[in-house]
């Protein structure tokens, strides 16, 4: 896997920090008091922005604390950035799905995902969060990656393919509440990328799918598997 200059730090979950070449620090999924997070990576000391997928505590826990502490810009579905402005992020940079912009030097594009949105709010109510999302990111240098958030498999994952050409896919593999390390297979069958970076796996028993099935049943033909460990940076 080259990304070509720039960081990714993976921190457990679906929680990633990318650090580009020109200097930005975005936070995929800010929830950084997951249990594989290392000790180490709690303590945000930089954000320039942080891209939401949707609203589930696992994804946003830490995002309004962030926001608060280092008033990066907030990415996401309209109806989430708006929640995260009531909240007190002081900057949003709303969006939806098929749109694209740039925010901290990082070509962005909403994709779809297959998945709840609720935010559950301070109350306990379940308020409404839109819809979920995946992203691809150009980096700096022109690679690009899939984050695809959580969700099922869909045919569309080719469409993602057609439009974006992604290299690297961050895929959810752990199953019950995503795809499971088969449908994440065929995911790879739609997207073609070159590298694999599984997440969503192993923060909870329930989470079941580990990257060694992802291997074997991608086969020898497949793309790299990228298996990192919390609190590992690959450049």
């Amino acid at each position: 896997m080259n990304p070509q200059g720039n960081r990714i730090t993976w921190l457990g979950h679906a929680t990633f920090r990318i650090e580009t070449k020109d200097g930005a620090t975005v936070y995929v999924d800010p929830w950084l008091g997951n249990p594989l997070c290392p000790e180490s990576e709690k303590q945000v000391k930089k954000a320039d922005a942080l891209l939401c997928t949707h609203g589930h505590f696992d994804h946003i826990a830490d995002a309004i604390a962030i926001a608060k502490q280092h008033n990066p810009t907030v990415v996401g579905i309209f109806e989430l950035c708006t929640w995260m402005e009531k909240k007190g992020a002081k900057q949003i940079a709303p969006m939806n799905k098929g749109g694209t912009q740039t925010v901290a030097g990082i070509r962005i594009t909403m994709t779809h995902a297959v998945h709840s949105c609720g935010i559950q709010d301070d109350d306990g109510s379940i308020a409404y969060g839109g819809e979920a999302c995946g992203y691809v990111l150009e980096l700096p240098g022109g690679v690009k990656l899939y984050h695809a958030g959580d969700t099922a498999v869909f045919s569309d994952m080719q469409i993602i393919r057609d439009l974006h050409e992604p290299e690297i896919a961050m895929l959810p593999i752990g199953d019950h509440f995503t795809m499971s390390p088969r449908e994440a297979a065929y995911a790879c069958k739609l997207l073609r990328p070159k590298t694999v970076i599984p997440m969503h796996f192993g923060t909870f028993p329930m989470l079941t799918g580990r990257p060694d099935e992802l291997r074997k049943l991608l086969g020898a033909g497949g793309p790299e598997v990228f298996e990192m460990t919390p609190g590992a940076t690959v450049s």
